[in-house]
């Protein structure tokens, strides 16, 4: 070695330069770190008779010295870590049972589980659902194989204590439906609810279907009773079997019931669910389920609750219904019969659920006594026919406020109203005393609008939204 000293573990320096950093400082002098920042040791910590660090000592180091043992000698172990992981046997079996999925390979993925059972690979709940779901996907009545492999699999996640999921019941559940047994689907659907597991729609279809397609009305009507109670909304599919079910059953509420959960849910219906409608009212259960007799006033309180002119009474009226195909008008008139298609307004029960949520919602964001004192307000000078955010509608198009523009939309939707009342107009407080709400016209008119009950000033740090 050359007077050009290397720093090696065994030196008094080292110690210095990987443990004690604060007591290094930077070094500006020629011929010190050619690749480094050069940096110079504290007097404090100079060792002695070691050597002087003078501007022609040059320290022929690299910055894994620098560094430290530490640094350099765990990085390896870490990516051996993450190798090893990688690499772990339930790793690669994830990795090969997703590309069965993905095939649709369910003897390869059956040939890989016992591979994997018969060298103890502990299987996850992801490695489960994998298998039933290609069990389930490929089962039917006839494929006794992929049934009896399914219900085996699921019997040893059971006996593995392997926590079941949504994804794990749906599977079983269709397992069940392919072997004809809706009421096994049912339970397992009903058995989610002792894990904790909210049941989605795809849960309940094996067990709906399955009693539909053998007729057993009493027991689809249930699967349909616990999706409501669960929040789980049928869609056109479902309505359809349903409605099928109630129309060939002559099973005329039932009937009115779906149809009109298909208006209400769907709107605008499917080909096949068209055809399934034309088919009952062509059909003579349907020419004879109408009442003789009904209270033309219950009918026009119905329409006006129900909105969308349905009334909600039931079937009225006896004979053969005329059914035909036709097209609107751009105005909404019907080509056939010459009427005008009803405004389709929101449910009495949604407008109850949507304003609960609305108050939830403002009362988690605002200041809740602010908006309790807002609904008291509402309370005593509601309802109105109209709400009018003040501070959008008075700078449209607009750079600074507009009080004339407001006031006119104002006058338009007071004349407009059936019950001759002014909108409520929302402005936020700053807006009503400040500015120029303090100029005489336009303090008069905020002051109308205020004797009116027809003006809210919402206070400081709410949202006027």
């Amino acid at each position: 070695m050359t007077h050009r000293m290397a720093l090696i573990k065994t030196s008094p320096l080292f110690h210095l330069f990987c443990k004690t950093p604060s007591a290094l400082s930077s070094y500006t002098g020629p011929n010190c770190f050619k690749s480094l920042k050069p940096i110079m040791i504290h007097p404090k910590f100079q060792p002695q008779n070691t050597f002087s660090m003078t501007k022609t000592t040059n320290l022929c180091t690299t910055s894994a010295i620098l560094q430290g043992p530490s640094s350099s000698s765990s990085a390896v172990p870490h990516k051996s870590r993450k190798k090893a992981r990688s690499e772990s046997p339930e790793i690669l079996l994830r990795f090969k049972l997703d590309q069965c999925s993905k095939r649709g390979d369910l003897g390869e993925a059956l040939r890989i589980y016992d591979e994997a059972r018969a060298d103890n690979v502990p299987l996850s709940v992801h490695h489960y659902n994998v298998l039933l779901y290609l069990c389930s996907a490929r089962s039917n009545s006839s494929d006794d194989i992929s049934l009896e492999k399914g219900f085996q699999i699921f019997k040893q996640m059971g006996l593995d204590n392997v926590v079941p999921n949504e994804a794990t019941f749906t599977s079983a559940a269709r397992l069940a439906a392919a072997k004809e047994d809706p009421e096994m689907a049912f339970d397992l659907v009903k058995k989610m609810e002792s894990y904790g597991i909210v049941p989605k729609l795809r849960s309940y279809g094996p067990a709906l279907f399955g009693f539909c397609k053998k007729s057993m009305a009493d027991k689809a009507f249930e699967v349909d009773a616990h999706m409501v109670e669960n929040g789980v909304l049928a869609e056109e599919e479902e309505l359809l079997t349903l409605l099928r079910l109630s129309s060939e059953e002559n099973l005329v509420e039932k009937t009115y019931e779906f149809m009109h959960r298909m208006r209400s849910t769907v709107r605008q219906v499917s080909e096949e669910t068209a055809g399934a409608m034309e088919d009952w009212f062509k059909s003579e259960t349907a020419a004879d389920a109408g009442l003789k007799n009904w209270d033309v006033e219950k009918v026009k309180e119905g329409m006006v609750k129900g909105g969308g002119g349905w009334h909600g009474q039931g079937w009225l009226g006896k004979g053969k219904w005329s059914v035909v195909r036709t097209e609107m008008q751009e105005n909404g008139v019907c080509h056939s019969c010459g009427e005008k298609l009803v405004c389709i307004d929101i449910d009495p029960k949604e407008t109850e659920n949507f304003a609960n949520s609305v108050a939830k919602l403002a009362c988690e964001r605002e200041v809740r006594a602010d908006f309790v004192k807002f609904q008291e307000w509402l309370a005593k000078h509601g309802p109105f026919d109209a709400v009018i955010d003040g501070a959008n509608l008075g700078l449209i198009n607009q750079k600074h406020f507009s009080f004339q523009q407001l006031k006119h939309v104002v006058n338009q939707l007071h004349q407009m109203s059936k019950s001759n009342r002014l909108p409520l107009v929302i402005l936020h407080r700053s807006r009503v005393f400040g500015g120029p709400a303090q100029y005489p016209n336009n303090k008069k008119l905020l002051e109308s609008w205020r004797n009116a009950g027809a003006l809210y000033a919402t206070p400081p740090g709410s949202n006027d939204d």
